[in-house]
């Protein structure tokens, strides 16, 4: 078992193909029964076997000079999206002819690159879909050159220029609601603020320049120095989108998918893209990492893994990052629902999307928790547009 294991890795490493490992084979033999029995004609024969087999070595390792150039167009699509890749070979030998077989890696499957009598300093150019159907990232490349011997003895394989990335975003759909925006008071009141109006926020020191009628005499009164309301536009919310990326929180995975995570990624491009054509501010948070980067990215790198939803609701406690904050998780979720109702002593506004997860019990919307229970984008959408709960 070992000796086979060992001699198929000899084939990997040297590009021996199972014919050339068999002229090996028959060369030693012919040779040692030819020296051994005083054949010369045996002897004849395993010399020319060991002659075909390096000039086969030889002839395969003749390394072509070839420019790979790609191109994407786009290189960043929503998922089921077209997407296309541009791949131009050029032989930029100066004497010899390439006539190569060819592949190009186009994410777990590979495309084949014809060239056939690519003259010197010619070019050819071959085109090809990139697979959409999933969000991620599709890496594309090495361009892999095979050469092999007339014979079929030796066959070597190298890569040619470096590798490409296709970004597959979650799909967006369209969100038509807006959260509104929420006012306090100094009392400790919250209130619904319409747009375009603005609300007390703080008092400050009166300074040269300031307008009287913005003098608040009582507290002035009180201070002994003229002190200035601050106004502050209250009209634009702020959303606050986590996403629960806990394996645990989405347990049905299929041939490495997990459809209600899919859907809470889509749930989260959805509110963002909506928030940013509102021009509202918006921030997106992970539940087992920090988001760094466009969140469209974000969302499209996003990975199932283990994670700290309690430690995540403290930290999102204390940072106060908006007044909208929305939890979009799957059916693992379901128990932590009533842990994320409590952040609305932060947050005026919260909402939770349960994606997956539309046969389980009731989920009770105590404490003022808005629930969107969904399966796909499609229905969440749908749903967000009928709340009328903020």
């Amino acid at each position: 078992m070992r000796i086979a294991h060992g001699l198929s890795r000899w084939r990997a490493l040297t590009g021996v193909t199972a014919r050339g490992f068999g002229i090996v084979l028959a060369a030693v033999g012919l040779l040692v029964a030819g020296f051994r029995s005083g054949y010369p004609d045996l002897a004849m024969l395993g010399a020319a076997a060991g002659i075909a087999l390096v000039c086969a070595v030889g002839f395969a390792s003749w390394r072509p000079r070839l420019g790979v150039e790609r191109v994407a167009e786009p290189d960043r699509v929503a998922r089921g999206e077209s997407a296309r890749m541009t791949l131009t070979v050029r032989n930029t030998s100066r004497l010899r002819a390439a006539n190569l077989v060819a592949s190009d890696r186009c994410g777990n499957k590979s495309v084949p690159v014809p060239l056939l009598r690519l003259r010197p300093g010619r070019d050819t150019t071959v085109g090809y879909p990139v697979p959409t159907t999933r969000r991620g990232i599709v890496p594309i490349g090495p361009l892999r050159v095979t050469r092999g011997d007339p014979l079929g003895l030796v066959t070597l394989a190298r890569t040619y220029g470096g590798p490409a990335e296709v970004w597959v975003h979650p799909r967006i759909h369209l969100l038509r609601a807006v959260p509104a925006g929420m006012a306090r008071s100094l009392d400790g009141r919250i209130d619904k603020v319409p747009h375009g109006t603005t609300t007390f926020d703080t008092l400050r020191e009166y300074v040269i320049g300031d307008e009287l009628r913005r003098v608040h005499w009582r507290s002035s009164a009180k201070v002994g120095d003229l002190m200035v309301r601050e106004q502050l536009d209250t009209s634009e919310p702020t959303i606050v989108v986590l996403l629960d990326d806990r394996a645990a929180a989405h347990p049905e995975v299929r041939d490495g998918t997990a459809e209600s995570f899919e859907a809470a990624c889509e749930a989260a491009a959805s509110i963002v893209a909506a928030a940013v054509r509102e021009d509202i501010p918006v921030s997106l948070h992970l539940v087992t990492d920090v988001a760094t980067g466009p969140y469209l990215d974000v969302l499209t790198r996003a990975t199932l893994r283990p994670g700290d939803l309690a430690a995540t609701i403290r930290r999102v406690r204390a940072q106060r990052l908006g007044d909208t904050l929305v939890f979009l998780t799957g059916p693992g979720g379901r128990g932590d629902l009533g842990a994320v109702s409590a952040l609305r002593g932060a947050y005026p506004v919260v909402m939770a999307g349960l994606f997956g997860d539309r046969d389980g019990a009731p989920v009770s919307a105590g404490d003022g928790l808005i629930v969107i229970e969904a399966d796909d984008g499609d229905e969440f959408a749908a749903a967000w547009d009928g709340v009328r709960g903020w």
